[in-house]
């Protein structure tokens, strides 16, 4: 029963690093199509719903960034700029 305990232990602490280590990385994706959008004529604030919802729509194995991404998925594009309401 111990090593059983102890077993789940590791495998809940392996699964919360790698949650930790993939907000890290969809924070430094969702900033740079923040600085890929810095030209926007919308509010920051639009640029970053805008930017989290891609992120949300994509893959986490996706190597593409945000702004190579959408160029691919225009569904999912429309889908975000009206989320955010970007006009």
């Amino acid at each position: 029963m111990k090593a059983f305990v102890a077993m789940a232990c590791v495998g809940l602490s392996l699964m919360a690093s790698g949650t930790a280590f993939a907000a890290s990385d969809d924070a430094k994706w969702v900033a740079k199509c923040i600085k890929d959008n810095a030209d926007a004529k919308v509010s920051a604030e639009v640029v970053k719903t805008y930017c989290t919802c891609m992120n949300n729509k994509m893959d986490d194995s996706e190597t593409l960034s945000i702004s190579a991404w959408e160029k691919t998925h225009p569904n999912e594009m429309k889908a975000c700029e009206k989320e955010a309401g970007w006009k």
